[in-house]
């Protein structure tokens, strides 16, 4: 079971990288986006909370293991923050890639009520939703710039 929980928790091992381990794990999320992306919405909803909930398991059980809550290894949590932040958009490179930027400067920047669960909740549940209201600010910033580029440069 220990070797699961690293599995998941690293995203297949992405959280091991030895720099940007938070930048290398959310690449996880473009393969995923891709996949999930032709989904229903509401599949696309189920299936993203049964990932929400699996990542609070998961990153609660690496932090016992590696002793520390939010330890650097554990990337799961990017992973569902990325997907938060292109839920419900057709795939595409332009907004895979932009979503992977403002999600990693809104995961980095950790603008309230992120901080919040990053210092005051120290187990899986604060390592993951630090990162799902990241997810949320870069969904947000995500569709107004795709709707200015689309408007503006396209039109």
């Amino acid at each position: 079971m220990r070797r699961f929980v690293l599995f998941l928790s690293s995203n297949a091992g992405l959280g091991y990288a030895p720099f940007a381990s938070g930048t290398v794990g959310t690449l996880a999320g473009i393969p995923a986006f891709w996949l999930m992306a032709p989904l229903p919405p509401a599949l696309y909803a189920l299936t993203w909370t049964a990932l929400l909930f699996l990542s609070f398991w998961a990153a609660g059980a690496a932090g016992k293991i590696y002793g520390v809550a939010d330890d650097g290894r554990i990337v799961i949590d990017e992973l569902v923050g990325y997907l938060a932040t292109v839920a419900f958009l057709p795939f595409s490179w332009s907004a895979a890639i932009f979503g992977f930027l403002l999600f990693r400067f809104f995961d980095i920047s950790k603008i309230p009520p992120a901080s919040w669960f990053d210092r005051k909740m120290k187990n899986g549940f604060g390592v993951v939703l630090d990162d799902v209201v990241a997810g949320v600010y870069g969904a947000l910033a995500l569709r107004i710039g795709l709707y200015v580029i689309n408007t503006f440069f396209r039109g």
